[in-house]
């Protein structure tokens, strides 16, 4: 039988194969897993739909496959299932007939293409035919800046670019192939910056209340069996500022010319991982206490370090949080989550001078990085949201109304 790659969620078209579990000749069982593959927003292992033997796989690892291609066969024993016809050798030509048909060859159907859909996409807005264009990548991969080189430049320069090769690693030089979940975030992070009017905004809070406050409510947390951070008190803070500046839980549908207002409020918590950054999304955060939200973020951050995170763990978020405040550093500018139109930096905490009624005071304190999308929030509007923000942690009596 034929095996075809499946659905794997809403708006997702086709994937990368990761990793072949089994070879050809194997023996399999029926919902063992075969395959791991990459989609735009998490890996995925697909079982087999019934016992045999891998008679072929047709889609090396590292190539990008689509929804309903063939990848695999299987010999299962029945007869009449069918077979992937074998590719017929073209009829031999003369070599002066030969060579007119090379000078006049159609370049490969575009479907044929070795590129990810968001290189299709930028090939499409560019007015590229990515059929044309040589690939510098692993396994001849056209990349987007093959795809930017090639429009920039003149059509028989760009016909020259065609017949250069990938460079090669020289002594001293390790070549690893940008693969799996690096090169969906290196798509995904250059079509944020290339397709948004991103600005960062940063203003400091003063997070000494808020100290105070979570070791009040440390004891609580320990006896649910929850490990409390400062995250799910800014995740709540966040909530009465996103409903009084919607637009900052907004997403901007280019296509229709519509900004999306969302009238729920998902959170996506940006996790740092061994195999890169992921982004898991807590759900309903109104309709949760920081308990409820502490023992959910930590259950998420499991998955994602142990690649055990589904489609439903990383899809719907309206804004995203980065948190790199126990890392270090003094702040930084994050890059938009699409189809969002804003982002949260969190930084770290640290005793420093405050002047407060003209007295100089040692407090703890923060800053807090919001980057937005100018083609949907304008600066003052983005500066107004994070004023609120910071009222709200910085006042005991607001943020208990909202963490409890």
């Amino acid at each position: 039988m034929e095996f075809r790659l499946p659905d794997l969620g809403e708006g997702i078209t086709e994937g990368e194969v990761i990793k072949w579990m089994v070879k050809e000749g194997d023996q399999i069982k029926e919902d063992q897993p075969i395959v791991e593959v990459m989609t735009d927003k998490v890996n995925v292992q697909i079982p087999s739909p019934r016992s045999g033997r891998v008679s072929k796989l047709l889609v090396k690892e590292g190539d990008v496959a689509k929804v309903g291609q063939t990848i695999l066969v299987i010999d299962d024993g029945n007869a009449s299932a069918p077979a992937v016809p074998p590719v017929a050798a073209p009829p031999k030509a003369a070599p002066a007939q030969a060579a007119a048909q090379s000078q006049q060859a159609p370049p490969a159907p575009a479907q044929s293409v070795l590129a990810t859909p968001a290189t299709r996409r930028l090939a499409r807005e560019l007015g590229v035919d990515i059929a044309r264009v040589h690939g510098s990548g692993p396994q001849g991969r056209v990349t987007d800046e093959d795809i930017r080189t090639s429009a920039s430049r003149p059509a028989a320069t760009a016909a020259a670019l065609q017949s250069l090769q990938p460079t090669r690693g020289g002594p001293g030089e390790e070549l690893i192939p940008l693969r799996g979940l690096r090169r969906t975030i290196s798509d995904r992070m250059v079509k944020s910056q290339r397709t948004t009017a991103q600005v960062t905004h940063v203003d400091e809070a003063d997070m000494t209340e808020l100290v105070l406050l979570r070791e009040a409510l440390r004891g609580s947390a320990d006896k649910r069996g929850v490990r409390l951070t400062y995250l799910p008190f800014i995740i709540k803070a966040l909530v009465p500022a996103l409903k009084e500046f919607p637009y900052v839980n907004s997403s901007l549908d280019e296509q229709a010319g519509n900004i999306v207002l969302k009238k729920y409020y998902n959170i996506g918590i940006a996790t740092d991982t061994e195999q890169g950054l992921v982004v898991p999304v807590v759900k309903d955060v109104d309709r949760k206490d920081i308990f409820e939200l502490a023992g959910e973020i930590a259950k998420l951050s499991e998955k994602a370090r142990t690649g055990q995170l589904g489609l439903d763990d990383v899809r719907g978020s309206t804004f995203t949080i980065t948190n790199v405040g126990a890392i270090g550093g003094l702040f930084a500018t994050p890059i938009i989550n699409l189809p969002e139109v804003a982002i949260l930096g969190l930084h770290k905490i640290a005793k420093r001078p405050v002047v407060r009624d003209g007295k100089i005071e040692v407090r703890d304190t923060t800053y807090l990085s919001l980057s937005f999308d100018h083609r949907v929030i304008d600066g003052a509007y983005a500066a107004r949201f994070t004023s609120r923000l910071i009222e709200t942690i910085q006042d005991t009596k607001k943020l208990l109304a909202e963490v409890l």
